[in-house]
């Protein structure tokens, strides 16, 4: 049997074990005396004490509840303006009374909760494997933008794509980012043209938490998802602070700011501003190849969001994002304003973006039954060029997704099904010394999709998926998908999850860094959507230390292609090759990561990893390049009592990785065939006030930086000049400054 078969039967078989298990359902009605008069109370709380099931009653006050026929338990049943009742339940009753007496209370004393905030924590409810980064987890990093949040994070990895144009990539279960999906409060945002330099256009101070999952997501985002999901939550109209300023700088001479202002019109209206702006001007060459390590780059960027809710029963949001971005980089003295100095190489990425959003959900009166609209359209447009290459993209998108959710008796049995519609219309333009290539595509992409989740009260939870798209009414995109969730005990919980997912390549914008080079660009054949099986599991411990608590998680994923595009770096050093997979291609990742306090208020987050990444490159089975084989972090935090004080350092240790091959070079060029380990420090402390925060910090603290990261960089022009060769640091040490002020 292959895994994805073991991990299938493994999840039946304990749903099996599982559903078979005696249970009985409860059936109740709710309600209350006023004048010697009976009277229901619709829409009620039910719960079971100490666990994580229950329902509400419906409009007469009645109600059902799945209860284990394994022992007594104490249910509890609220409504406003009422005193909680807590009643034991028998293991064989399956009849049940409730009278509630209302609250005659005429004050309450306030009342102050104060618990630290978890930085990062593994999501014990959802049944897909989720660690969540929260706002006290993002203060610990300057996090000027979404590639930058994900330094003290073993699962993200963040790279530079290229030594000149700046773009960032992130990589998860050992294969790029492109695999995963990048999600702004669950609607897709960042893809198709955007994904080159996308992780900048979402600044840090913008963001509330976000959340990572690994393998394949719900079919209810998208059939996108292969190696896992990154959601962003940006900050709310209702809840955000009325000012919020954080201003940024660094000694290379970069400066950033940031500015959010919320307003609550009353409980129904609110909105919130978000402004980013940020300058590059410096001249940075670190290894002295007379190339910038960095573009100069200035950046401004505009949010505004608004948040209705009526009646609590319908809940509405519109958004509209405006992004003008332009870097400048190549040799050391090129100004892409002067004709003069059109000897020197030089780079120009001039970028415009527009995003309109909508969200709405609807609650019905039958309890558990809501329905869910999402609309995004965007403009997305970039005019650069990189030495004598040009290259023009657009792309205009539309997405909308309707989901309609109820329930079936009660709420252990849950349906979500909905429609989707994704529209893409790309227009690329991209001109060397030899070529020109126009590559103009509509995608149109309707979708239907069905899930169900079952849940066995502190047992199991299963979500069965299963979603249909039809890709330019030419091609099915078949998902199916499975997550399940087993307590195995109270402290251990096992998750798996089996799925399919799909993609659109869109591969000049997808290797920027590679227009940059010499290389040109080879298509061999039509190519198809990527196509890939994604399954593995993970394994949750719960501890106490101390007295404080922990958790060690142990994880495995394995995705397997169908068909992947292959960028051929290795069979002729003057060209890059894209064409369809013929043979195999798979990435196995396995690691192990324990979160905890051996003392109060100071945290440890170490993690190892491993990635074993082949893919067929020319008919030969090859290590993937450029994938680091291992990964270690150590990440550690102390703050001082009531927060006053905070430290924060992080380790990273990076394994080595392969190289695209250079035995074609002449002696000069070679390079080795394998990248070395090495390591990453940074660290930072934060001082708070009230109302407001000072920090200070260093990114690479050891200096370890990439000596050649252009091949043949004398000769720009040249057959062999090749910006793609990045495989560490490009930048050294880099001190920062940071200041945050708030007005609640």
């Amino acid at each position: 049997m292959n895994p994805r078969q073991i991990v299938l039967l493994l999840i039946l078989l304990l749903i099996f074990n599982t559903v078979t298990a005696q249970s009985i359902q409860l059936e109740g009605r709710i309600e209350t005396t006023e004048n010697n008069v009976i009277v229901p109370l619709p829409y009620a709380n039910i719960y079971w004490y100490g666990r994580n099931t229950g329902t509400t009653s419906d409009e007469n006050g009645s109600f059902t509840i799945q209860k284990p026929a394994i022992e007594n338990l104490f249910l509890i049943a609220s409504y406003v303006g009422f005193m909680n009742d807590t009643i034991l339940v028998s293991k064989d009753q399956n009849q049940i009374h409730i009278t509630l007496e209302r609250n005659t209370t005429l004050s309450l004393q306030e009342v102050v909760v104060v618990k630290k905030r978890e930085a990062n924590y593994i999501s014990k409810i959802n049944p897909i494997h989720t660690q969540v980064i929260t706002t006290a987890g993002l203060q610990k990093l300057a996090c000027c933008n979404l590639s930058e949040s994900f330094e003290n994070n073993a699962t993200v990895d963040v790279a530079f794509t290229d030594a000149v144009t700046g773009a960032k990539q992130i990589q998860m279960l050992g294969l790029a980012g492109i695999y995963g999906q990048l999600l702004s409060e669950n609607i897709p945002s960042i893809r198709g043209l955007a994904l080159s330099h996308g992780l900048g256009y979402i600044p840090g101070a913008w963001m509330e938490s976000i959340q990572i999952s690994k393998g394949t997501s719900s079919v209810i985002n998208g059939y996108e998802s292969i190696t896992g999901q990154i959601n962003v939550e940006y900050k709310k109209p209702e809840s955000s602070d009325k000012l919020h300023l954080n201003i940024y700088a660094n000694e290379l001479g970069k400066v950033e700011g940031n500015l959010t202002s919320a307003y609550k019109f009353n409980n129904n209206l609110s909105t919130i501003i978000m402004l980013h702006g940020e300058n590059l001007t410096s001249e940075i060459d670190g290894n002295n190849d007379l190339f910038l390590d960095l573009p100069k780059t200035s950046q401004i960027n505009l949010f505004n969001k608004w948040r209705y809710e009526y009646n609590k029963k319908v809940v509405a949001q519109f958004g509209v994002k405006y992004l003008s971005e332009e870097r400048q980089g190549g040799q050391i003295g090129y100004d892409k304003n002067l004709y003069s100095n059109s000897n020197l190489y030089g780079i120009g990425i001039d970028t415009k973006r527009y995003e309109v959003f909508a969200k709405a959900g609807i609650a019905f009166a039958k309890p558990g039954n809501s329905i869910g609209f999402l609309f995004n359209m965007s403009d997305h447009n970039q005019n650069s060029f990189f030495g004598n290459n040009g290259y023009r993209g657009d792309q205009k998108s539309f997405y909308s997704n309707i989901i309609y959710q109820f329930i079936i008796s009660n709420t252990n049995h849950k349906v979500s099904t909905g429609i989707s519609y994704q529209y893409d219309k790309y227009n690329e333009h991209l001109v060397t010394s030899d070529t020109d290539t126009i590559i103009n595509k509509i995608e149109n992409i309707p979708g239907v999709f069905g899930q169900y989740t079952y849940s066995f009260p502190e047992k199991v939870t299963l979500i069965a998926g299963f979603r249909a798209d039809f890709y330019n009414s030419a091609q099915k995109f078949l998902s199916p998908r499975l997550h399940l969730k087993y307590d195995i005990n109270e402290k251990t919980i096992l998750k798996a999850s089996a799925g399919k997912g799909y993609r659109s390549a869109n591969v000049l914008s997808e290797n920027m860094g590679i227009l940059a080079s010499s290389r040109k660009f080879v298509f061999s054949e039509s190519l198809k959507p990527e196509e890939a099986w994604n399954y593995g599991f993970s394994i949750s411990r719960y501890f106490s230390f101390n007295n404080n608590k922990g958790t060690f998680i142990l994880d495995f994923y394995r995705t397997d292609f169908i068909n992947q595009i292959i960028v051929d770096l290795d069979s002729k050093y003057s060209e890059v090759s894209f064409y369809n997979l013929n043979g195999k291609s798979y990435s196995n990742s396995a690691q192990a990561e324990v979160i905890f306090e051996p003392i109060k208020r100071f945290e440890i987050n170490a993690a190892f990893r491993i990635n074993d990444v082949w893919m067929t490159i020319n008919d030969k089975l090859e290590q993937k390049p450029l994938v680091n084989k291992y990964k270690g972090l150590i990440s550690l935090s102390y703050s001082t009592k009531y927060d006053k004080w905070q430290f924060d350092f992080t380790t990273q240790y990076k394994g080595i990785a392969r190289l695209p091959k250079t035995d074609a070079l002449p002696v000069q060029y070679k390079q080795k065939n394998t990248a070395p380990p090495f390591y990453l420090l940074s660290a930072m402390i934060t001082k708070r006030f009230k109302g407001w925060d000072i920090y200070a910090g260093g990114e690479n603290l050891t200096n370890f930086k990439q000596k050649h990261t252009i091949i043949a960089s004398e000769d720009p022009f040249g057959p062999y000049f090749d910006t793609s060769f990045v495989w560490g640091p490009i930048i050294g040490r880099t001190i920062y400054a940071g200041l945050r002020f708030s007005i609640k």
